[in-house]
């Protein structure tokens, strides 16, 4: 028997469209050490951890007539250098140039004929740097026990050797179904199963209201936040505008330790900081569009928080809430207030896992957390919010891959169909590392917005101060 997809992942793929490919984007900074990291030598980091990521090596496999959901398959043409590729920029490369190639791999979707990610080496970076772009499909991403490429090639030490189940040389591809398989085995799914039928048809003909139930009820508390603000809906917002198929991305730092001052001195956590600086950057931004801006304007974001239940043997999960940030509150000491009172009263039954926790939930936690945030997302209106954001600690401690050590990381967070803008953040040794992507045509000033969430921590430590 097929393994086959969740009506869940299914629908990820049959809603996904050109214009906004859903996959999940990382951007690892690495150092060059005496010898570097090359690509032949990334190949070979990435072929002996696969057998970590045996759905790495598996493709998508349709069901004739969608009969069923498609099947998970061994790719029998597997080619590692189709996934593990090499990039340049002309040297010495900076920071702009590497985030305009970032921008141009992450509005081209992945191949549906191939196993759903991609790995890029991207060599002539300054001060002898180089960097590893990562896309995976949220369709690999099923839960916090999943991980992603991405992981599996960091190590805690520079000549760590991280133990295998297998050995990669082992691995055979079984022989994929054929057409006339997969109908077969389509029809044993449903005299075993009847329900089967009538969640493939609901997939098949796009019964958008059931996908979005089943997205939300994954993502846990949305259900509630959706029906409290489903006589709300999201205001206004130049966030939220047809998009076309470019993109533009932009980056933010912050300290951490800056954060955790500026938490002790007003309260809040430092999720509640960095949201209230991504308020303050919006606020600015509006104003310096022309757009109208009063005390009781607000921009709705969904925000994804990795939560513990109260029954301590229950399962670690991700919820999505929808939290209103006060762009409209001038006083910074009051939106951080306002903010912080929003996350308390979300979960009241919920406990925010630790960044150790999350950390250690499988190795380097943030690309599959990011996955799950954006899985959430897709699945409902650009009427209920306007702009994702996911906040993922990290470790805080240096990783190497191949040696090198990593010196910065940004997660990329897809769009959702109407959305203009996304914003992922993911705290490494010490800092935080903040990415937005954007569509390229209805924000093209995306850059503009990265440095005023810089300027509005930097104002909020004064204030600490």
């Amino acid at each position: 028997m097929v393994e086959r997809l969740t009506a869940l992942d299914a629908s990820f793929l049959y809603l996904e469209e050109p214009g906004t490919p859903m996959h999940v984007g990382g951007v690892i900074v690495l150092d060059r050490p005496d010898g570097g990291l090359d690509h032949e030598a990334l190949i070979e980091l990435v072929r002996t951890r696969l057998p970590l990521v045996p759905r790495y090596r598996q493709k998508v496999a349709e069901v004739p007539g969608h009969l069923a959901n498609p099947a998970w398959v061994d790719d029998p043409d597997f080619d590692i250098s189709y996934h593990v590729r090499r990039s340049a920029l002309p040297r010495p490369g900076n920071e702009e140039q590497l985030l305009d190639l970032v921008a141009r791999l992450t509005a081209r979707p992945l191949d549906r004929s191939r196993p759903l990610w991609e790995m890029y080496l991207v060599e002539g970076l300054a001060g002898d740097r180089t960097a590893v772009v990562t896309k995976t499909h949220p369709a690999l991403v099923d839960g916090l026990g999943a991980i992603d490429i991405g992981q599996v090639i960091l190590d805690p030490e520079p000549d760590a050797v991280r133990s295998l189940p297998q050995s990669a040389d082992d691995w055979r591809p079984r022989r994929p179904p054929g057409p006339v398989a997969l109908v077969w085995e389509a029809v044993e799914d449903y005299l075993q199963r009847p329900s089967a039928v009538i969640d493939t048809a609901r997939t098949a003909v796009g019964d958008l209201r059931a996908t979005a139930g089943r997205w939300a009820g994954v993502a846990g508390g949305l259900v509630t936040a959706v029906a409290r603000t489903a006589v709300s809906p999201a205001p206004m917002s130049p966030l939220n505008a047809p998009i076309g198929r470019q993109r533009r991305v932009a980056v933010a730092r912050a300290s951490l330790e800056d954060l955790r001052t500026v938490r002790k001195a007003h309260g809040g956590t430092v999720n509640d900081v960095l949201l209230t600086s991504v308020t303050g950057a919006l606020r600015e931004w509006l104003l310096s569009r022309g757009e109208p801006v009063v005390g009781s304007t607000s921009v709705r974001a969904l925000v994804p928080v990795s939560v513990r239940s109260e029954d301590e043997s229950a399962a670690n999960e991700v919820r999505s809430f929808l939290v209103d940030l006060p762009v409209g509150e001038p006083n910074p000491r009051l939106r951080l207030t306002r903010i912080s009172y929003a996350m308390r009263g979300l979960a009241p039954r919920s406990q925010s896992v630790g960044a150790d926790t999350l950390s250690a939930l499988s190795g380097f936690a943030p690309p599959t957390l990011h996955a799950l945030g954006a899985r959430a997302a897709s699945g409902l209106s650009r009427r209920l919010f306007n702009l994702v954001v996911t906040n993922v600690p990290g470790p805080q401690v240096p990783l190497y891959a191949g040696g090198a050590r990593m010196l910065e990381v940004y997660p990329v967070v897809p769009l959702a169909r109407g959305q203009g803008l996304a914003i992922g953040m993911t705290s490494y040794d010490g800092t935080v590392y903040v990415s937005l992507n954007a569509d390229r045509d209805s924000i093209s000033d995306v850059d503009a917005l990265a440095d005023l969430i810089e300027q509005e921590v930097g104002y909020l430590v004064e204030l600490a101060a």
